[in-house]
This record gives structure tokens, sequence and C-alpha cells, in this order.
């Protein structure tokens, strides 16, 4: 499985870095995760420097793809050449928005008039885009998810596990990260959180990117 994370300029450090934690934890079963972005180096809202790992239209070969939020994200959901060169698909991927990026996720025409899920300083955004904005951390329609929070960015990890491989998978990657004394509570939440939106199949109606 090919994951891209969605990394712009002024990221939020918790969207880009805690999923791509998580969800490494299944690279030993093949599955690759890249920071993708549209220039070569980024710098998170907090002046952290990265480079990415592979170009914005990397998005379009992924099977899954998650969009975390920014200081920017605003900007950027009014800039027409940058939304043409994300375009994910929700008939052969998965795609995942956090704060902010659920509002690029609404600018994409990808929530319609669903309700999402998005942060406090977000939600007004959201919701002039035409969504109704809901009280929850973590909801999914089919292949599109959106959460709120950035620590909600663990609910997308787990979703996403849960999707294109097994409960166990999800919850083995999730006691790695849990806080030690915590570990059975903290797994038996996220997955509480994300399991009553997850289908009997697995990945079902995905196709293969590429």
């Amino acid at each position: 499985m090919r994951i891209a994370i969605l990394t712009f300029d002024g990221f939020n450090e918790l969207d880009s870095f805690i999923a791509a934690g998580i969800l490494g934890r299944m690279r030993p079963q093949g599955w690759e995760i890249a920071i993708a972005s549209p220039t070569e180096s980024v710098t998170s809202m907090n002046g952290a420097a990265i480079a990415r790992q592979e170009p914005l239209d990397y998005a379009a070969q992924a099977d899954a793809v998650l969009i975390g939020s920014g200081i920017h994200t605003r900007r950027i959901a009014e800039d027409a050449d940058m939304l043409r060169q994300i375009r994910p698909d929700p008939e052969r991927q998965l795609i995942g928005a956090q704060c902010s990026g659920t509002l690029l996720l609404a600018k994409l025409g990808l929530i319609g008039k669903l309700p999402a899920c998005t942060d406090l300083t977000t939600k007004p955004w959201v919701e002039e885009a035409g969504v109704e904005v809901i009280e929850a951390p973590f909801v999914a329609h089919g292949n599109v998810a959106t959460a709120g929070g950035c620590l909600a960015s663990q609910y997308l990890a787990a979703w996403l596990i849960l999707r294109l491989a097994t409960r166990a998978d999800a919850e083995a990657a999730l006691h790695y990260v849990a806080p030690v004394g915590e570990k059975a509570a903290y797994v038996d939440r996220a997955i509480a959180n994300v399991l009553p939106f997850v289908g009997e199949a697995p990945a079902a109606g995905l196709r293969r990117a590429g």
C-alpha cells in the first residue's frame, strides 16, 4: 500500500508526523508512507524544515491520501492551480483530512452536504464552504474521512489500517505508540471511535492506483 501525506508550508507537525509514525508500523508488511509536498522542502508552523519524500503529484499514485492542517490552508484553498495538483479520487483511494485539511476537501467537492469534522478555528471556514460541521473527533462516509483536533490524526491512521489491513494490525500500531500504563484504554478508545465507520470488507470498492 502507498500512503501519501500531503504536507504544505506552515504545516502542523502533529498532523503529518503522528499519522506517519503510526502508519509506519505497517512498513514490514510492504506499506510505503511518504510526505508529499509541492516544493522540495517545507517549513512547519513552528519553524521545523523538512525535505519532502515525494512531489505533490504522488497523491495520484497512492492507495490512500491524508491531508493535514496548517497556517496557510485558507490560501491554498483559494489556489486553483494547487488544487488541480491534488485531486484525490474517492472511487479508487481512501481519503482523509483533519482540521483545516477538511477545508481543502470541501473546496475539492469531496464532502458536499455530508457532515464533517474539523478543528474549532477552521469550523467557520468549513461551514462557509457549505459543509455541516459536527462536534466529533472523527467521521467517515465511504472512502472519505475527516477528523477534528491535532491528536485526531491517530483516528485517521487507525481508519486507514482497518480499511486496508486488519483490526489486529490497527490495534498493534496504536498499542506501540500509546502511553505506558494506558495502552489498553488508549487502543480501545481509538478503535471505538473509528470502527463504526469501517465496512465489513476492508478496502471495499477500491482499485489499486497505477
